[in-house]
Order: C-alpha cells, then structure tokens, then sequence
C-alpha cells in the first residue's frame, strides 16, 4: 500500500460562471489555472461550459484528498441557487448578481 503524505496533491473545486451571471457550474480538478484554460478555449463545443459561455471564476476551495473535493463538489451541486450565491457572496464579495 503506498501512502500519501497530506498536502503533497492538491485538488479545487470551483465554480464559474458566464459574463451574464444567470449560469453557475461547480467542477473539480487537480490544475485550476489548466482547467480555466480548457474551459475558456472551449475545448469541448458541445460541452455545458462551451455552450453557455462559462469561464469566469468566482469561487474555489483546496483540498489536500480527492475523495474530499469530489464530496464537496457532489454537495455544492446538489444546493439551491440561493445556497450558492451565498457562498460565492462570502467568498468573493465583490461580485454581483
């Protein structure tokens, strides 16, 4: 069994939204500035992202374990609106909705 110490990897969960702000999508990853690349290039045209323009970063959390930002990510998607721009709100307060 290998171990990992803690805070040798580190994982984001995010959430971006469009220039519009009526579009919010919360996803996870190991390189956020990669991911925030990929996003804005839309790399995948058919994607969610690529469709409704969402690349501007408003929120992100780091976690030293996988399982916890795929955890965290599960439960900020599963919240109400209202829930998220809260927390973007606290996080960010100088963004507007």
């Amino acid at each position: 069994m290998i171990e990992h110490t803690e805070g040798i990897y580190t994982f984001y969960v995010y959430i971006l939204t469009n220039i519009k702000k009526n579009v919010l999508y919360t996803g996870v990853t190991n390189d956020l500035k990669r991911r925030l690349k990929e996003h804005k290039s839309h790399l995948n045209p058919s994607s969610f992202t690529s469709r409704y323009n969402v690349y501007y970063l408003v929120y992100f959390e780091k976690f030293t374990w996988i399982q916890q930002a795929i955890e965290r990510e599960k439960d900020i998607k599963n919240w109400p609106r209202s829930k998220k721009d809260n927390l973007i709100l606290e996080f960010n307060p100088k963004h507007s909705f």
